[in-house]
This record gives C-alpha cells, structure tokens and sequence, in this order.
C-alpha cells in the first residue's frame, strides 16, 4: 500500500522496518511461538537500529518522529510477528512516565532505554483490579530514602525479563489522587515474577504476576510527584492504544495477504476459489475494514503530533482497529477452510492472537466508556 509521510527520512524508517521484518522476524515467528521463547535479541536489535525511539526527541537517544511514522513501523513490524510488535509498544509506553515526568537523573536512563539496551514493563493491572485501575491496592511506604513496596501485579509484559518495571503504587488514600507511580530496577530485592501465564496466543511474549514483596526502591525514583501517578497511568494508555490499534492493524492486513494468496491459488469446481463472489465478498469487506482502521489510528496520531486532545480519538481506534482484527482473522480461517484451522498455515495463530489485542491497554468495553464520556 502506497504510504504519504509528513518527513522524508520516514520512507527509509519504514523500508529500514520492512528489511528487519522479513529478515529478522519472519523467519523465526514459527519456531519462538513453538517454543514460547521470548526474542530478547531481537528486541535489541530493533532498538540498535534506532526503531524503539522513534517518538521521543533526539537528544535522549530518541529518532524524533512524528506518533504518525512510529505507528507504522508497529503495523509493519506487527505483519510479521505480532508478539515484538507489542514487546515495542509496551516498550515504548514503558518509556513515557520518565520522558513525561522523570526528574533530570532519571532522564538519564533514557538513552538507554530507547536504544533498546534497557526493556522496560508496565505494572498497572492488579488480580482484583483490571480494568478498575484506581482501585489499586499495592501499597508503598516511604521509609527513610526508600519505598517499601508491598503487592502483586498482574498481566505484566516482559514480567521476569524487563530492566525496569513502572509499578503504579499507593502512597496515599483511596481512590486516583493515591496512587504515585515509581521506577524500579528489576534487580531489586522483594521484586519476586511468577511462573508465566499459558496463554492462547503470543506465546513467545513473556506475561506473569509480579509480586513485590517489601521491594525497597529508592525515594529519588519516584516518577513526577506523589499522588500523580494514576494521570501519568492515562496519559501513557492513550499512546499505547494507539500502538495496540497499529498491532491490530498490521495482524489484519497479513492475515488478508495471506488468505488473498491462497484464495488465488485454491481450486474448487475448476476454478480459483478467488473467482466465487462469497469469498470476494469477505476479502473486500476485510480490505475495507483495514483501511478504515489505518485512517482512524493515523488520524488520532496526527491529533497528538499537533499537540491536541485525543483520548477519545485513540479509545475509537482501539476499539475499532481491534474489533476488525478479530473479523477479518476469523474470516481468513473460514477462507481456509479446514487448511485455516492447523498450524500449517499461520491464520490460525492470527486469529489466537487478535483475540487478547481486544483486552490489552484497556478492554474494549472500557473504550466504549471513554468514547460516550467524551460525547
């Protein structure tokens, strides 16, 4: 598909993105999926390519790029291999808290970050309290130069192989004005992963509890100040929709690829299954609905690029890029027919990761309400 892009030397981010997709992650998706091994390596290499800082400023060791080129970057990336695709997006969202609201000492660490030497994970879900994420109950005292962190986390990308973990923490009462949010070294004492989930898709990335377990983390890696840390949460969760709306859209577009391919090659009745208007159908229904999607995601990227509001502009290309994903990836299994329903053919694994892009960064019932708030 033919791509208009606000800066020049995003035409070679994205062929620089589409030679590392081919080269390094289609050829091992099958066997890290199989193995449900997470590809730390390639992650790295990602980074030292200069494609985990695409949105952050140069001077941290960023690409300074517009949201609108780094988002395509995740749907190319996304294409190939949904689960590094996602490891950038919450990466990249794991990045933000310090960049937005870190102190000059914690700032430091951004280079490093965004050159992809340091992962980073994002503890906000709790067993209890999902989608509810003011309700949070893990607790961190402050005594001496440290907080004593006391919790679990639940549904932690990257849980057991991150650097450094964002742990949204209450400091003070209940509710949102409680919650502070802290940086903390994945070294630390009483920071304690659990076994990983067995999930039904992105196998190959890494999602477990964290318990923290009177984890003491230093007073001075306390991002922004006490009682800030829940509107640091939505501020990141805005961004990181739109990275999750991205993934949706590159899975949906290798899926229609995929089922064009064998539509075309597929003979029933004498002839190419491609031919038969029911298929034609699905395909340009799916055609559309990626299209569509695309245009939100980049429409509500181009809002905060200006500088504008757009949270309820990310919640619609959430919602909507993801409820398509699961569509068109269903419908390229039914394109299959009993062939899309092994593991001889990737749609299958397509479908079983389309799924979870509905729940992460906020289910799509939480982005209903977002977007009827803002009406």
């Amino acid at each position: 598909m033919e791509r208009l892009l606000p800066t020049p030397e995003a035409y070679e981010l994205l062929d620089l993105a589409r030679e590392l997709a081919d080269g390094e992650l289609a050829p091992r998706v099958d066997d890290f999926e199989a193995r449900g091994e997470f590809p730390r390596e390639v992650i790295r290499t990602i980074g030292r390519a200069g494609l985990l800082g695409l949105p952050y400023p140069e001077d941290l060791g960023g690409a300074g790029q517009p949201y609108e080129v780094y988002l395509q970057v995740v749907e190319i990336l996304a294409g190939r291999w949904l689960a590094v695709a996602e490891a950038v997006s919450v990466h990249t969202l794991s990045c933000y808290p310090v960049y937005a609201h870190g102190g000059e000492q914690l700032r430091k660490l951004l280079p490093d970050m965004l050159g992809g030497e340091l992962l980073g994970a994002y503890c906000l879900s709790e067993p209890q309290g999902g989608s509810d994420a003011a309700s949070l109950a893990t607790k961190a005292v402050l005594d001496g130069e440290a907080y004593v962190v006391t919790g679990t986390k639940a549904w932690i990308t990257h849980a057991g192989r991150a650097d450094f973990y964002n742990i949204f923490c209450r400091t003070g009462g209940e509710g949102s004005h409680g919650i502070s949010c802290l940086l903390a070294d994945a070294a630390t004492p009483g920071i304690v992963p659990q076994a990983p989930e067995k999930t039904m898709g992105l196998r190959s990335s890494p999602v477990a509890q964290i318990a923290f377990d009177g984890a003491r983390v230093p007073a001075d890696r306390l991002v922004g100040a006490e009682g800030t840390g829940f509107r640091i949460a939505m501020e990141a969760l805005d961004s990181g929709r739109l990275g999750i709306a991205s993934c949706a859209v590159g899975l949906a577009q290798a899926a229609l690829d995929y089922a064009v391919g064998y539509a075309r090659e597929r003979e029933q009745f004498g002839r190419s299954i491609l031919d038969f208007q029911g298929i034609r159908f699905m395909l340009a229904d799916a055609a559309t609905g990626i299209a569509a999607a695309r245009a939100l995601v980049l429409a509500a990227a181009r809002l905060k690029d200006a500088g504008r509001p757009y949270s309820a502009e990310a919640a619609k290309a959430k919602l909507f890029a993801t409820d398509m994903a699961m569509r068109v990836t269903t419908d390229a299994v039914q394109v299959l027919g009993g062939y899309g329903y092994v593991a001889d053919h990737p749609v299958e694994r397509y479908m079983r990761e389309a799924k979870v892009l509905q729940i992460v960064e906020g289910t799509n019932q939480i982005q209903r309400l977002v977007i009827a708030k803002s009406l």
